[in-house]
């Protein structure tokens, strides 16, 4: 999904890279790379520094930087529309540890809208500063903020 975006609006000015998080370096991730076969960047975070600094807690997430590199809008939710969306973790094989199917029938509760996610990347690719999704710094900074249940005082 994300190549397919990619070839649509890199020729508008949009690159897309990935960052692989995990721990196990370049040879736990390289296979997951070479079966995408992405044009686009594809970068290993070893060190999770990306979740350091741009303040990701789970995968897939996205930032958007515009071509200023200022950061329009703060890590969040950026799930790729999957076909059928309907398949996602519906059949767990009965083989599958106790401890993995629950934690798959947790991931059923997410809630996403990748037609959203997609359709606000490509207003802004279109618009730039002027898309109603391109947040002010003062609103990427609100957004970037823990929530108040994760502040410890």
């Amino acid at each position: 999904m994300w190549q397919a975006l990619r070839t649509e609006l890199h020729p508008k000015g949009l690159e897309i890279v990935a960052v692989a998080l995990d721990t196990g370096g370049a040879e736990a991730a390289r296979p997951w790379i070479e079966a995408a076969g992405p044009d686009h960047p594809s970068l290993i975070d070893q060190a999770h520094i990306t979740d350091e600094l741009f303040g990701f807690v789970n995968v897939p997430n996205g930032v958007w930087i515009d071509e200023e590199g200022m950061l329009v809008r703060p890590a969040e939710p950026a799930w790729p529309p999957r076909e059928p969306a309907s398949a996602r973790y519906d059949e767990i094989p009965a083989d599958t540890p106790q401890r993995l199917k629950e934690m798959l029938g947790e991931a059923r509760k997410i809630r996403t809208d990748p037609a959203a996610y997609v359709a606000a990347l490509r207003d802004w690719v279109e618009l730039g500063a002027e898309s109603r999704y391109a947040l002010s710094p003062d609103e990427v900074v609100e957004r970037s903020q823990p929530p108040d249940h994760l502040l410890v005082s």
